[in-house]
């Protein structure tokens, strides 16, 4: 519910801003009695994007790739009494020279500036002072818009989906444990492993673009933890595959079973796995003390056991590094400690 409140108070953030913003951009134009007023309020709309950084960004590269399209409509449209002609050779070399340098996102307002050039057939100095005008009223206007990203409530959401997502990691690690006590395992688990895996994806992208939304560069935070998250859902993938291939359960699966329900209760956001690591290791160790199994069966059934536990090792080194990869500043802000 949260989430789809902040889906909908976004769409409607950025209505408003466009809708201001490119009305605002269309007066001031008209009150520095520029040519083509209107197109600022274009240029606006197509500015306004979803991040701080992004519309920085593609504002600074309008400005500078401004220059080359006055001088490419200079070098192209004069010279052609067709301006369909004219118009497509320009097009041929702007996106060419865009795609190659990456600039794809300047192609439309660069278009705009062009049939501008080619409608007026002017290319003297006054006329592209007053294009430039236009992209300078039309970026700047979208990128002081885009100040106000309401970070404060996707901070939120942000921090609502790392707590849905560590329940979710434990509900399946119960389901699994329940599995290897022979339980049966309900078919929705499979169901939820991947609905997970589409969820943690978005939450990776919520945090990349709540990272482009604010000046400070330490929020990459969210980013890692749910990039962490995502690689331990690889874990439970291979986990329930794992389960799943054994034959005859071992009496030993109960051991493992007690393991995953004491891991469980750790997976949260500001725990270090050193302890439960350890307790892996011992159970492993006192798994290799007791005797063979005398059957194949049963034997296989115990390689797997290992190779499940192998798994949540991987699991847990997982979640280490990423504590390890926190300096003290994201300790302090996120985890309150000095």
């Amino acid at each position: 519910m949260g989430d789809r409140k902040y889906k909908a108070g976004k769409i409607l953030l950025v209505s408003v801003k466009i809708g201001i913003g490119a009305s605002l951009a269309i007066y001031l134009a008209e009150c520095l009695s520029l040519q083509f007023h209107t197109s600022a309020g274009i240029i606006t709309l197509l500015s306004v994007l979803t991040t701080k950084w992004g519309t920085l960004k593609l504002s600074l590269l309008r400005l500078v790739t401004f220059i080359c399209t006055a001088a490419a409509c200079w070098l192209l449209l004069q010279y052609f009494k067709g301006d369909w002609i004219g118009f497509g050779i320009f097009l041929f070399f702007l996106v060419g020279i865009c795609e190659w340098l990456d600039l794809r996102s300047t192609v439309s307002v660069n278009a705009v500036i062009a049939t501008h050039f080619m409608t007026v057939k002017d290319f003297s100095a006054k006329f592209m002072l007053n294009e430039f005008l236009l992209v300078v009223i039309g970026v700047a206007i979208a990128f002081l818009l885009n100040l106000f990203q309401g970070n404060r409530a996707h901070k939120k959401i942000i921090t609502e989906n790392m707590r849905y997502t560590e329940q979710q990691l434990q509900e399946i690690l119960e389901k699994l444990a329940f599995y290897l006590e022979g339980g049966s395992l309900e078919g929705s688990v499979w169901a939820e492993i991947i609905d997970l895996e589409k969820k943690l994806k978005s939450f990776v992208e919520q945090a990349w673009e709540y990272q482009n939304n604010t000046w400070h560069f330490h929020p990459g935070y969210y980013i890692d933890y749910f990039e962490m998250r995502l690689k331990q859902y690889g874990i439970l993938h291979n986990l329930h595959y794992e389960i799943k291939k054994i034959r005859t359960m071992p009496d030993q699966a109960v051991v493992v079973a007690e393991y995953i329900r004491y891991m469980k209760q750790y997976v949260t956001e500001m725990n270090r796995p050193d302890k439960q690591i350890q307790k892996l290791h011992r159970t492993i160790e006192d798994m290799r003390r007791e005797e063979l199994p005398q059957t194949w069966e049963a034997f296989e059934g115990k390689a797997k056991l290992y190779h499940i536990m192998m798994d949540l090792e991987e699991f847990l080194i997982y979640k280490k590094r990423f504590v390890e990869g926190l300096d003290e500043k994201k300790l302090r802000i996120y985890w309150n400690k000095d």
